[in-house]
């Protein structure tokens, strides 16, 4: 069983027991969450897509982990100009453990 849920302007596919990182949500570590924006639902071989979503479909979780990835280093140059800019990025996420999904 297996269902792509959109969150964060990205869809992700996610299975019961998996923990998967999405875009940053709101909530403390150990939280509950229900992600509603179900796209897509398969359960042993029977196939529900949404148009675009599916009504009365959510996959609930529990929030592992709130943290930033690796830094980025964006590095901008044009040459004989003397035009050079560093910066940094550190994209937050949210890391869910799925428990369940219904629809």
């Amino acid at each position: 069983m297996y269902a792509v849920v959109r969150t964060g302007g990205k869809q992700v596919r996610v299975s019961p027991g998996e923990s998967v990182r999405v875009e940053k949500l709101a909530g403390e570590v150990g939280d509950s969450i229900e992600l509603a924006d179900v796209l897509l639902l398969s359960n042993d071989g029977d196939l529900k897509v949404g148009e675009p979503t599916l009504a009365g479909a959510k996959v609930t979780g529990t929030i592992t982990a709130q943290g930033r990835g690796p830094k980025i280093t964006v590095f901008k140059l044009k040459r004989r100009k003397h035009y050079r800019r560093k910066r940094g990025h550190r994209q937050a996420y949210t890391e869910i453990r799925v428990e369940s999904i219904e629809g």
